[in-house]
């Protein structure tokens, strides 16, 4: 009775999981429900970065009741262990790869025609950014890939079915922000945060810590800037030509350290 009662509470948490998952990303992709009353407009700041931080923040309180009161014992990794030996580890390599962004974007939306205020760049271009990485990383690497993982529990490659599935899942839901974009722009951008995701998925289960892929995961988003200078929608095709092959590299490196460390 006992094991029955444990399975039968095992299944309620990866239910509870699921649909909070589901739920998250659903937020994060609309930005409901700040949309319908958050509309602030500050200098020149696009409205739409306040409503999609204030659902960063309700997706935040969400995710701290659900997991509180239905899901106590579920384990995202926010702590300081593995923090700084994983920063020793692997924040060369995030550091590299946001170099290179940065460089792409800077080369590829040359000459900036834009002048912003700085609360813009701040806000829209730095700010805006620790809400994507801590919210993103909550219920892409802490929720579901850690659902997947238990989900395959009975396979002895679980954890890499999880991070390959839960970064294929991440790369297809950035479609939504280049929709309209030409094809080699919708390619390119999913392609390339999956193997992002690779990298976030492969640091996240060597550590065990959440913060990790979350702190890489800001500094790569803040590669964007030079964005904010220029007046250019969407990505420049150089931009694409650096960007997309440096993903693809970090993507192999993240899948050959899980092979290379699994054997060890």
């Amino acid at each position: 009775m006992a094991m029955s009662n444990s399975k039968s509470a095992d299944r309620r948490e990866l239910a509870t999981v699921f649909i909070l998952t589901l739920v998250i990303a659903f937020m994060d992709i609309t930005g409901f429900p700040s949309s319908l009353f958050v509309n602030i407009q500050i200098a020149d700041i696009n409205p739409m970065y306040f409503t999609l931080m204030a659902n960063f923040i309700l997706i935040g309180l969400l995710a701290f009741v659900v997991l509180k009161f239905f899901c106590p014992t579920w384990y995202l990794g926010f702590t300081s262990k593995g923090l700084l030996a994983g920063l020793k580890k692997y924040g060369i390599v995030g550091v590299i790869v946001a170099l290179i962004g940065f460089i792409a974007f800077y080369v590829g939306l040359r000459p900036f025609d834009l002048k912003p205020s700085f609360v813009k760049v701040l806000v829209e271009g730095v700010v805006y950014y620790i809400g994507v990485a801590v919210v993103e990383e909550l219920y892409i690497r802490g929720l579901l890939l850690n659902l997947i993982e238990r989900l395959f529990s009975k396979s002895k490659h679980n954890t890499l079915i999880a991070i390959v599935l839960s970064s294929v899942i991440f790369g297809l839901g950035h479609i939504f922000g280049v929709i309209g974009q030409p094809i080699l722009v919708i390619v390119s951008k999913v392609t390339w945060t999956i193997g992002m995701g690779l990298f976030f998925g492969m640091i996240y289960k060597k550590t065990n810590n959440l913060w990790l892929p979350i702190i890489l995961h800001f500094l790569i988003n803040v590669c964007a800037l030079p964005a904010s200078f220029s007046s250019t929608s969407g990505y420049a095709d150089l931009t694409l030509y650096i960007i997309l092959p440096t993903y693809l590299l970090l993507g192999a490196y993240s899948l050959l350290t899980l092979r290379k460390e699994s054997l060890e």
